[in-house]
């Protein structure tokens, strides 16, 4: 397909973005409404656009690739997306509760009022490395694709492409904030739904078949089997792994970040913000089933049209994330083409615009103390604001250079890995903050805690099979390290008489 029809599609798409962001923001601009939306947003809009928050580009283009990976992997993310469901329903029931009864804007404050001041920062600090490697990492994704299929067709370097991509997003993002990203988010969703039902329906026209047949090709290829329960020891997919994996990715990813709590915090009630998630959560796994199924199509049709998986640049190996834009974009028509671009863009554009939110007000309330100082100028803290959105543009810029020289992997297995090692102290903090009563912690020990115990996973990881007599980490090293941290704050705290209020 012609680079200038995907390139003039981008910009008018980004257009109606800006066009959006300015409507939305033209009454109201200050920190209320770029943090928490004053607290004015509906449930409805902000489950269905949670959806391209939480699926991003990496769901869009890695979980159908990864369908035919040579690793065998199926349709075993499904295992994963089902521990996910589980721990959305404990996300809504434990933590939503309590963030509402403490009135938050950054849910780090529960760790500043529970465990301390080092606790807190330390807790905060774990969320601006750990979101700024996601987002980076999934952006990254999609900046590969507009890289081959558009922008050197003109010759455009790659730290460019990254840069006008960075730009585009915070042109809508850095004056209305949440209550921007609300609106954008919702039809940006739609617009990601609307593409993966219309890619199922142009690659079955072009196999052929009719909906119900496509399924039915499905469920009788190699591609669709779910549960894996063989050998327990050494395989990554097995079922428990992956289970238990999704529910403590999805509490540490989502319950204990800013980005997706950030939205749930914007409604009126905790009524509200729970048939959100419950809401979000059904809409969530169905859709991943979708998304699978592309995966398993794709596949079917590149072994029909005699389609290889398209090689990195860099490492001139096969690379599962291309084969999606591969198809869509050279041996599709110019609609499926034009489709899998808006859901691509809908989908990766949407998760970066939230973080790049969620970063700025975790940093300006958690080490600003913006909603503190209400004394302040508003002017003032405004600008500095400003200032702290195009900081951490610059630094999810720097990060996507670092990751494109070093990275050959899946996408999305190279983001559930950085996940276990840096959401897994947030685990243990909050854990020893819910349940540990009567204690108190050596505050100032806490963040020698939470840096040893991702080194030792690291290790424990590293050489597992010959410590545990063969087994094999996956998803559930998240887990571990939550457990380590949780220990090792249990060995730093002491007994205390004082009631615990939280």
């Amino acid at each position: 397909m012609s680079p200038a029809i995907l390139l003039s599609f981008l910009l008018g798409y980004f257009a109606l973005l800006i066009g959006v962001a300015y409507f939305t923001s033209r009454n109201n601009s200050d920190n209320a409404s770029f943090f928490i939306a004053n607290r004015n947003s509906k449930w409805y809009l902000v489950a269905f656009g949670m959806i391209g928050t939480a699926l991003s580009g990496v769901t869009f283009i890695s979980v159908p690739g990864e369908v035919g990976a040579p690793a065998g992997n199926q349709f075993q993310y499904f295992q994963f997306v089902l521990g996910n469901a589980v721990g959305f329903v404990i996300i809504a029931t434990v933590l939503l509760p309590l963030y509402y009864r403490m009135n938050l804007t950054s849910i780090y404050s529960y760790i500043e009022h529970r465990l301390g001041y080092f606790s807190y920062k330390t807790a905060a600090s774990i969320f601006l490395l750990s979101r700024t490697l996601g987002s980076a990492t999934r952006l990254y994704l999609v900046v590969i694709v507009l890289q081959r299929f558009i922008f050197d067709s003109y010759g455009v370097p790659f730290w460019a492409t990254v840069l006008i991509s960075l730009g585009l997003i915070w042109s809508y993002t850095f004056k209305g904030g949440l209550k921007t990203i609300i609106i954008t988010d919702t039809l940006q969703t739609f617009f990601l739904v609307l593409s993966v039902f219309l890619t199922i329906y142009f690659v079955c026209s072009s196999l052929n078949l009719d909906i119900p047949q496509a399924f039915e090709t499905i469920k009788n290829s190699s591609y669709s089997k779910i549960f894996f329960l063989d050998d327990f020891l050494t395989n990554k997919f097995y079922l428990s792994k992956q289970f238990i994996g999704g529910i403590f990715v999805t509490i540490a990813m989502t319950g204990l970040d800013q980005d997706l709590m950030q939205k749930n915090l914007s409604m009126k009630t905790i009524g509200e913000a729970k048939k959100n998630m419950f809401t979000f959560t059904g809409i969530f796994v169905v859709l991943n089933i979708f998304f699978l199924s592309v995966g398993a199509l794709l596949y079917i049709f590149a072994t029909k049209n005699g389609i290889s998986i398209p090689l990195d640049h860099v490492t001139h190996q096969p690379r599962t994330d291309l084969l999606f834009p591969e198809i869509a974009l050279n041996h599709l028509a110019t609609l499926p083409a034009i489709v899998f671009m808006l859901g691509l863009t809908a989908a990766t554009f949407a998760t970066t615009d939230s973080a790049l939110t969620a970063l700025t007000t975790s940093f300006c309330v958690d080490f600003l103390g913006m909603n503190k100082k209400e004394n302040l100028d508003k002017g003032n803290t405004v600008r500095k604001r400003h200032m702290v959105h195009i900081a951490f543009s610059i630094l999810m810029f720097l990060v996507i250079l670092v990751i494109n020289a070093l990275n050959s992997s899946s996408v999305v297995s190279l983001i559930f890995k950085i996940a276990s090692y840096t959401y897994g102290p947030l685990l243990g903090l909050y854990s020893f903050g819910l349940f540990v009563k009567n204690r108190g912690l050596h505050d100032k020990l806490v963040p020698f805690v939470c840096i040893l115990a991702p080194i030792a996973c690291f290790f424990l990881d590293k050489y597992s099979a010959k410590l545990l007599g063969g087994y094999v980490f996956s998803v559930e090293l998240i887990l571990v390290n939550g457990l380590i941290t949780f220990v090792s704050l249990l060995l730093i705290s002491k007994k205390t008489d004082q009631q615990t209020k939280f």
